[in-house]
């Protein structure tokens, strides 16, 4: 009978894992189908498939998962391009306002339009990059 739960235990973990995607449920149950093997083939008290339970999956977690998120982890996304330069302070070199402007951003020229087309931004003013909408920069003064 304690086989059969620690066997349910298992896939349940492992169907859990599916939503996480982290390996740390997955060694969980890899803990819980180990258990139950041991459990079906002996007669040992619970306490002992506990213990069984805890030192597989400690195993588990610090022998296998650190290799399985070398090999299946994705690095994080490194913006490049026009997808790096939101968030990136320019400097006004002329009158920004709806239809017209230049901002030096990142050492070039840019054509320059605020966010709010109501605002008008003078030269030497500091605005952030928000967005780049074809080759015209969409900046905000902010707080």
């Amino acid at each position: 009978m304690a086989a059969l739960v620690w066997l349910i235990a298992g896939v349940l973990l492992a169907a859990a894992e599916a939503l996480s995607g982290d390996f740390f449920l997955l060694m969980l149950a890899g803990g819980a189908f180990a258990t139950a093997g041991v459990s079906a083939v002996t007669d040992w008290p619970v306490w002992i498939d506990a213990v069984v339970f805890g030192v597989v999956s400690l195993a588990l977690v610090l022998g296998v998962r650190p290799a399985l998120l070398r090999r299946f982890a994705k690095p994080p996304l490194v913006p490049t391009n026009v997808e790096a330069l939101a968030g990136k302070h320019a400097l006004v070199l002329e009158e920004v306002a709806e239809h017209a402007g230049q901002i030096k951003l990142a050492g070039e020229v840019w054509t320059a339009r605020p966010l709010d087309s109501s605002e008008v931004y003078p030269p030497g003013t500091t605005v952030t990059v928000m967005e780049i909408d074809g080759a015209t920069a969409v900046v905000w003064r902010g707080p």
